[in-house]
């Protein structure tokens, strides 16, 4: 067992290289995808207003695996736009994350008190101006628990690449399991390293919390 574990632990550790790529550069796109989509659902524009919400009610309904075989293999056939295995899955992640971190912007931007846009504008500000330096610092704050939550989802939504043989931490698993037929040591190993990620994750998000008191 220990010596499967020792002969498992290279190919893991390559996959959770790739995985993490993946998920910060998805997520960090996701973000600034889901803040304009999350201020556009707040919009009194109406075609603003229906294009995010489309967006958002379009990625959400629908499971983030037919999104990654949209992204790689649909397109391809349809328009002739081919994207390789890490860009689609960076492309994936950041669609679909975009979306849940836009109800989260939008949450946390109407959790603040009207009376915060009534002091922006008795001070002069604009509204893109109290916008951003009164109501956006106080919103984000409060968003940081659910943006933590969307971080580790879409780490283990990663998981889901291994359908288009995305060298992440799951198929790297799959492939040691399918090269030697041992099976047990490797899938326990693919959990130990998501944990290994996921509760540290946690922590830090706790710690946050308590420091910023949200």
């Amino acid at each position: 067992m220990i010596e499967n574990i020792k002969g498992v632990s290279p190919y893991l550790i390559e996959g959770i290289q790739l995985t993490l790529l993946i998920t910060i550069v998805g997520v960090l796109i996701g973000f600034v995808i889901g803040a304009f989509i999350g201020i556009g659902r707040l919009s009194k524009n109406k075609l603003i207003y229906s294009f995010s919400s489309i967006y958002v009610e379009t990625i959400r309904g629908t499971p983030i695996l037919v999104q990654i075989f949209f992204i790689y293999f649909g397109l391809s056939d349809l328009f002739g736009i081919n994207f390789d295995k890490i860009t689609a899955s960076i492309i994936a992640i950041a669609i679909n994350a975009g979306a849940y971190i836009a109800e989260i912007v939008r949450g946390g931007v109407q959790s603040i008190d009207k009376g915060q846009w009534e002091a922006g504008r008795s001070l002069g500000l604009t509204s893109s101006q109290t916008m951003r330096y009164i109501i956006w610092p106080q919103a984000f704050k409060r968003m940081i628990p659910p943006l933590g939550n969307q971080f580790i989802i879409s780490l283990k939504d990663t998981s889901l690449f291994s359908a288009i043989a995305v060298n992440e931490l799951l198929y790297q698993g799959k492939q040691f399991a399918t090269t030697t037929f041992v099976y047990f040591e490797p899938y326990f190993m693919v959990g130990v390293f998501y944990l290994i990620i996921t509760i540290p994750s946690m922590i830090v998000l706790r710690m946050v919390e308590r420091r910023l008191d949200v």
